[in-house]
């Protein structure tokens, strides 16, 4: 495979690369061999300062914000084509800084490309008001407009991807925005602030600040300056992130975590639900927020179906990410990884039973957690409760679809759900009935960028997505029109004038 250069990350601000204020640098770390990639420039409060000046500097002042719409659409567009040239690269980086398999990573260059495209669209055909006529006298109609600076704060599994998910609606609308990408993966923010210079968008439109959610993510959040905060991330920091931001009245989108459930009855397909749980919760190396890592099997299949997944799970193939045959990777993090293995130790202490494949020899400097299932499990558990974020499927059984439904239900999060039945009146019954922002009825979780996303409970608040974006994205206006002779009462004129007494010294 193709290598490319990785040089020292710096900050991106009013269209040039920068050094941090305070000089100092953060290491950048290879989930595979857990050495340095490369130093990335740490930002702090002052860093922030200047992104967000120029930010606004450039919402108010520059041509951004009042550019025909066609003239925009321009840059957003040459962004989507400069993705795709670039593609090759993007995967390289995106592999090599958070240890996702290249197979997998081939394709966000190319779901990232398509967000652009997809809101260069949008907002041509989508972005419209509505009008109101008041029989003869009034036209009422609305309009959108952008906010202005924009704060996004972007997760590191799949970043690349997920940071173009926020940075497309903001720009196509309008805004400017400066982006603090996560710490444990900076190269692909990096890249695609190259790509966008090399656009040309005006200086200040768009900003990236590099550094930690402590110190340049809650300089973001805090500043009276900038109006909107989207945060993909885990439920904790999301609520940190809405108290902070609660003095300046920011408007918060917040995509937060997950335990999402997968029902499976007797009477579905099962060789097409198999595929899917096993793709849902083991690709993306287990870190995806829409996982289905709590499986729920019908009692008459949870033998032949518990069999089915520990066969499967024998023959996934971790390995080095940039193998084209790895299916696994390693975690994205030290860190991480000692909180994933530490959740599987509660598993046991909780009596659960624990399956789960190997780890080669090759691969024992990395992050690794082997694809793990955890059975013999209840709802009540910490494991089937809580995110665990990595490779590990809890499985408990169910009798009946009645406490199917309770246990989906009987935990805080609720961002997705899976059902599987050949029974649709079943299948849209309970559809209706789980409590999570997305449901998928005998299907995986497919990408259709027109539906909203987002989740219920303490998944997250707000949705993204399709036209739903500008609801967040842009202001709506309302203005009134006088067309005729309203009637507009006579205050103060139907009382005559009295005389008005001055009194002299």
């Amino acid at each position: 495979m193709k290598q490319f250069k990785v040089d020292k990350v710096l900050h991106y601000i009013n269209g040039k690369f920068v050094e941090g204020v305070s000089g100092r640098q953060f290491q950048n770390i290879n989930p595979f061999t857990n050495q340095s990639i490369n130093e990335v420039a740490e930002g702090f409060k002052e860093d922030i300062d200047l992104a967000v000046a120029a930010a606004r500097q450039a919402f108010d002042n520059g041509p951004w914000r009042t550019m025909s719409v066609g003239e925009r659409m321009k840059y957003i567009i040459k962004i989507a084509d400069l993705i795709e040239e670039n593609a090759e690269e993007i995967s390289y980086l995106e592999s090599l800084d958070t240890g996702l398999p290249i197979s997998q990573t081939k394709k966000q260059a190319a779901r990232a490309a398509e967000n652009f495209r997809f809101y260069a669209e949008m907002v041509k055909s989508r972005l419209v008001g509505e009008a109101y006529q008041v029989d003869q006298s009034f036209i009422n109609y609305t309009i959108h407009k952008p906010v202005g600076v924009a704060g996004l704060i972007t997760p590191w599994n799949a970043p690349f991807m997920l940071e173009t998910w926020k940075v497309a609606p903001a720009l196509a609308t309008g805004n400017t925005c400066v982006l603090k990408p996560a710490e444990w993966s900076p190269l692909t923010a990096n890249k695609l602030a190259q790509i966008i210079h090399e656009a040309g968008l005006p200086e200040g439109v768009f900003n990236v600040v590099h550094g930690f959610g402590e110190t340049a993510g809650a300089a973001l959040v805090a500043h009276p300056d900038v109006q909107l905060i989207s945060f993909t991330g885990e439920t904790k920091t999301g609520s940190e992130i809405m108290k902070n931001g609660a003095d300046t009245l920011k408007r918060c989108s917040m995509e937060l975590g997950g335990k999402s459930p997968a029902i499976v009855f007797a009477d579905a397909d099962l060789e097409s639900a198999l595929d899917a749980v096993v793709w849902g919760i083991f690709s993306f190396n287990g870190e995806r927020c829409t996982a289905n890592s709590r499986i729920f099997l019908q009692e008459s299949i949870y033998d032949q179906f518990v069999d089915a997944l520990k066969e499967r799970v024998s023959r996934i193939v971790v390995g080095d990410p940039m193998d084209e045959a790895t299916e696994v990777g390693p975690l994205i993090h030290r860190k991480h990884w000692e909180n994933v293995k530490n959740y599987i130790e509660i598993a046991r202490a909780e009596g659960a039973e624990i399956i789960s494949g190997q780890i080669p020899e090759s691969c024992r400097n990395g992050n690794y957690v082997a694809p793990t299932l955890l059975l013999n499990c209840t709802n009540d558990m910490r494991v089937a409760q809580e995110e665990i974020f990595g490779p590990v499927m809890v499985v408990i059984p169910f009798k009946t679809e009645e406490e199917a439904l309770r246990m989906a239900n009987d935990v805080k999060y609720g961002l997705a759900a899976y059902i599987w039945t050949s029974d649709m009146k079943r299948g849209h019954r309970l559809a209706h009935a789980v409590e999570s922002g997305m449901v998928w009825v005998n299907s995986p979780n497919v990408r259709d960028l027109r539906i909203p996303f987002g989740g219920s409970k303490h998944s997250g608040i707000g949705r993204e997505g399709g036209h739903y974006s500008f609801e967040f994205y842009t202001e709506t206006q309302v203005i009134h029109v006088a067309v005729g002779n309203p009637h507009i009462p006579k205050f103060g004129k139907t009382r005559k004038a009295e005389a008005v007494t001055v009194s002299r010294l």
